[in-house]
């Protein structure tokens, strides 16, 4: 188990907490982004006997890449991303982790520096222990509150035979969650002076139909259409924008929408479906479909699921319980990758809100999981024997 001084952990994760990494993209303004804690966690680890770089996916957008152990077995790979979202509105110090109980506040805490901090723990443990057979191999990730250009970039780059994310999960085991598909819906009309009906036609007009029509098909189709530990299908109109002035009939209208889709669900089976439904309001309209992720769904005879369950149970005195996501994470990508992967994470409260706090206990039990999990993964010969 963990090699060096619980007090050392809370420190790491404090500093990483004290480093700004507000994602670039979310909050300009705030003129931050992910290189001077990628700068830490690469000294940090270097210190830790933990051999680590910082991969550029493009300027100021960094990835570390770390590795332990000799190569010589299977590779289990951890991962976190390094970003956050932006600071307006916090009701607390961002930057200026404090401690109540347990507690560690902070921008980031629970989203997902703890992780960070778990994952990095976990490969100085390992490296301290030494003679380690096979290879862990730690991803830290740019960008995953916008794009995930990072973890995109990682999968491009780097191969393993599992994957462990730490995103908070309360000590539970997320096998699967949701994908999610935007468009970008257009209805035309003819632009005409307010008081001429006989030659005007509302985009917006039409589009008010549309949205009614999409309305009824997330209610009355996607809720009834549920699947496994995800929960059902869901579709909202997010954004609207139209016309050009108060006393001219709209010329054009547009929205975005987004699906949520299920594992189960075929991606053009689902822009099918939408479609049909706007067509047939709205002859004339346009729909762009212009940003999809996949979901993400982990077998249930996958032995990293058996590793992390064994670990669990050898702490905790019982299994894990096994939870299926709406929201969306890195997990889909390494899984898409061919990357059997899993979720496992502290406790805490606060993603994305004014106030953000980590429980801190939770944060060792989750390294503890780590450890014990990569450690047993490695000496799987069923896993060596299939590498």
């Amino acid at each position: 188990m963990l090699t060096f001084p619980k007090s050392n952990i809370l420190e790491l994760l404090r500093e990483l907490i004290r480093i700004p990494s507000v994602n670039p993209t979310l909050a300009p303004e705030e003129g931050h982004n992910e290189v001077k804690i990628a700068e830490f966690v690469v000294d940090w680890l270097r210190k830790h006997n933990v051999d680590a770089c910082i991969e550029f996916v493009e300027p100021g957008r960094p990835n570390v890449f770390a590795e332990v152990g000799d190569g010589e077995g299977p590779t289990l790979c951890l991962c976190a991303h390094l970003d956050t979202v932006g600071t307006a509105g916090m009701e607390i110090d961002p930057f200026d982790p404090k401690i109540e109980g347990n507690r560690v506040y902070g921008r980031g805490s629970c989203d997902m520096k703890a992780g960070v901090a778990a994952i990095m723990s976990t490969a100085a443990s390992l490296a301290a222990a030494g003679s380690i057979k096979g290879k862990v191999i730690l991803a830290l990730v740019c960008d995953e509150e916008y794009a995930s250009i990072g973890a995109d970039h990682f999968v491009l780059h780097h191969k393993a035979d599992a994957c462990i994310l730490t995103e908070p999960s309360d000590l539970k085991m997320v096998v699967a969650h949701k994908g999610f598909l935007w468009g970008k819906v257009t209805t035309t009309g003819r632009s005409a002076h307010g008081s001429r009906w006989d030659l005007g036609d509302s985009a917006i007009s039409k589009m008010g139909n549309v949205i009614v029509g999409l309305d009824n098909l997330d209610k009355n189709v996607l809720r009834n259409r549920r699947e496994g530990l995800v929960g059902p299908a869901s579709m909202h109109v997010s954004l609207i924008s139209g016309g050009i002035g108060v006393s001219t009939y709209a010329p054009d209208c547009t929205i975005h929408i987004e699906r949520r889709t299920l594992p189960s669900e075929n991606t053009d089976d689902v822009k099918s479906e939408i479609e049909r439904v706007i067509q047939n309001i709205a002859k004339d309209s346009h729909i762009d479909w212009y940003f999809k992720r996949d979901s993400f769904s982990c077998a249930p005879n996958e032995s990293i699921i058996q590793h992390v369950t064994a670990s669990y149970k050898s702490l905790l005195g019982s299994v894990p319980e096994s939870v299926g996501w709406g929201g969306w994470t890195d997990a889909a990508i390494f899984q898409q990758a061919g990357i059997p992967t899993i979720n496992i994470g502290a406790s805490g409260f606060g993603l994305h809100e004014p106030v953000e706090w980590i429980d801190f206990e939770t944060v060792l039990i989750n390294t503890n999981i780590l450890i014990n999990a990569a450690t047993t993964f490695l000496q799987d010969k069923k896993v060596a024997k299939e590498v």
